[in-house]
């Protein structure tokens, strides 16, 4: 059974940084691209990052400069990286492997 529980948010103040997690099991983690996506009160679904098997990554623009994504293939688990972070930012983030995620955990970016 495949398994992706993220940890890691919390409420921080603008400017301020987070490192976001994502424990994952019941697959091979190491063989697979896993995204990070998010979703603000009463807005779409939004992609934000990708990292390929080979580590490899990608970003939408919203995160370009300010976050990165990574992988530690040993431990099985993703990371984002969240730097500089705005209110805009305030969202449930959720990592994804295909259309699988988990329970997301949230971010909030206030003063």
């Amino acid at each position: 059974e495949v398994r992706l529980a993220e940890s890691g948010g919390g409420l921080v103040q603008p400017g301020g940084s987070l490192r976001l997690s994502c424990a994952a099991s019941g697959f091979t983690f190491s063989t697979v691209a896993m995204n990070w996506n998010r979703q603000a009160p009463g807005k779409e679904l939004e992609w934000v990052a990708t990292i390929t098997s080979d580590g490899t990554s990608y970003y939408a623009n919203a995160a370009k400069g300010r976050f990165a994504i990574s992988r530690d293939n040993a431990r099985n688990t993703l990371y984002l990286q969240m730097n500089g972070l705005k209110p805009e930012d305030t969202a449930m983030y959720y990592c994804y492997k295909g259309d699988l995620r988990g329970q997301g955990t949230q971010v909030t970016v206030s003063s």
